[in-house]
């Protein structure tokens, strides 16, 4: 708890450069993924089906492209006192906040990485719990953005 409250009090340059470690620790786990996954023979063509191996890539790929970008995002607004100060007032914004809060908020975000990390692992070794994660990847994704839509319009 004490961790919490000392980021919620931190200055807005403060949190950009604290989520800057954590991108940079993600892009080295990821890495590190990719190398374990690679050693241990995860991703055989003759048990992946071309779904698993499509949708592995994608998350995986789409992930470290992600990450980068949002590194490189970040660097930029500590860089730019306007960005900076554009970005405060986005992330401050009540009505962002209410549509993030009504559509799941934190809680359905980090479902939704879990389910990520979950559905490219077992892309590359089971087949059966691929589908099953994969499924249920595509269910929360498919409920957050339709009650996400369904507030923002009112």
């Amino acid at each position: 708890m004490k961790g919490v409250k000392k980021y919620e009090r931190a200055t807005f340059t403060d949190r950009i450069k604290w989520r800057l470690r954590i991108l940079w620790a993600s892009l080295i786990f990821m890495l590190a993924y990719m190398i374990f996954v690679g050693e241990t023979g995860g991703g055989d063509s003759r048990i992946v089906t071309r779904l698993a191996d499509f949708v592995g890539d994608i998350i995986f790929f789409g992930g470290l492209a992600y990450i980068i970008y949002r590194i490189r995002s970040n660097r930029r607004l500590l860089q730019n006192r306007r960005l900076l100060e554009e970005k405060l007032c986005l992330e401050q914004d009540e009505r962002n906040q209410y549509l993030h809060d009504k559509s799941g908020g934190i809680v359905m975000d980090a479902l939704m990485l879990v389910m990520l990390f979950v559905t490219m692992t077992t892309a590359a070794f089971n087949m059966a719990a691929f589908y099953a994660s994969f499924a249920i990847l595509t269910a929360a994704v498919l409920l957050k953005a339709s009650v996400y839509l369904f507030y923002s319009h009112r």
